[in-house]
């Protein structure tokens, strides 16, 4: 174990870490590596023997309150070395005194556990592909065309910390899509979606109930034309599930949203699509 020599990821090689989930079937998106980057770029990390990368782990510190930990992979070969721990401790170090948050595979909730991650709820990955784009709806406006502090703080009733600028790019990176449902001038819904290696993905998805979410859902699907879709829901959300499963997706992979302490009270009723796995 003393071979393994663990550095922070500088913001163009965070793609190491997007490739090896990508091997590992987590399908990120095609931009996600230059947004991730954008909350806390010293909080990716790479474990190396002889200069050669064999483990990944990242956890990005939002704000003196809260970090997100995901990328956590060693290379197949090299599992139960004991590397895998030692960059975990790394990671875990990097948060401080934050509470930190993770989607973990069901089969590691025990290992998560160990170092104080308690269970909160099951998010399941819905899947499916539509033969044809849905007809737009009527009603429904692109997300950068509404003032951004309306997003900002929706957002705030659904996530543990401010991620402004995170938000900022995740909306106007290329590939890109928003939409956004107003009523009574205030905002009812609104989401994106986003290319991945695989089909498309919908995350954040926000809405006041199914009817927003389901309009606003079916303007981000016409807007990306259909093909292979997926969307995150947190489970303890029955109408998301709903939503999820009247568009024609049908349940592919689930994760365990754990924490290491409490949280801000949040909406997770207004939770229809989760933003990442990697990054909450």
């Amino acid at each position: 174990m003393s071979e393994l020599q663990i550095r922070n990821l500088r913001p163009e090689e965070i793609s190491l870490a997007i490739d090896w989930a990508a091997a590992e079937g987590w399908n990120p998106g095609l931009s996600d590596a230059a947004c991730f980057a954008i909350p806390d770029a010293r909080g990716f990390f790479v474990g190396e023997i002889g200069g050669e990368p064999v483990a990944t782990v990242s956890c990005v510190n939002y704000d003196d309150r809260f970090a997100f930990l995901g990328f956590y992979i060693v290379r197949a070969d090299l599992r139960g070395s004991g590397h895998g721990l030692r960059i975990w401790n790394a990671a875990i170090a990097h948060a401080g005194g934050r509470v930190i948050g993770l989607d973990g595979v069901v089969a590691q909730q025990d290992n998560y556990k160990k170092s104080g991650f308690q269970l909160a709820y099951a998010n399941i990955r819905y899947g499916g592909t539509l033969a044809a784009p849905p007809v737009p709806p009527t009603g429904v406006i692109a997300l950068d065309a509404i003032p951004f502090a309306l997003v900002e703080a929706d957002d705030a009733t659904v996530f543990p910390a401010a991620r402004v600028a995170f938000l900022r790019t995740w909306i106007n990176t290329q590939g890109h899509i928003g939409r956004a449902l107003l009523r009574d001038g205030r905002l009812a819904a609104w989401g994106v979606i986003r290319p991945c290696r695989t089909g498309s993905k919908i995350g954040p998805l926000v809405a006041d109930d199914r009817a927003a979410a389901e309009t606003v859902a079916r303007a981000l699907l016409s807007s990306a034309g259909g093909g292979e879709i997926f969307l995150d829901v947190p489970a303890v959300n029955g109408e998301a599930m709903a939503l999820a499963e009247g568009l024609g997706l049908k349940p592919v992979f689930e994760t365990a949203r754990m924490y290491t302490g409490p949280i801000p009270p949040l909406r997770i009723d207004r939770v229809f699509g989760v933003t990442s796995f990697e990054l909450g």
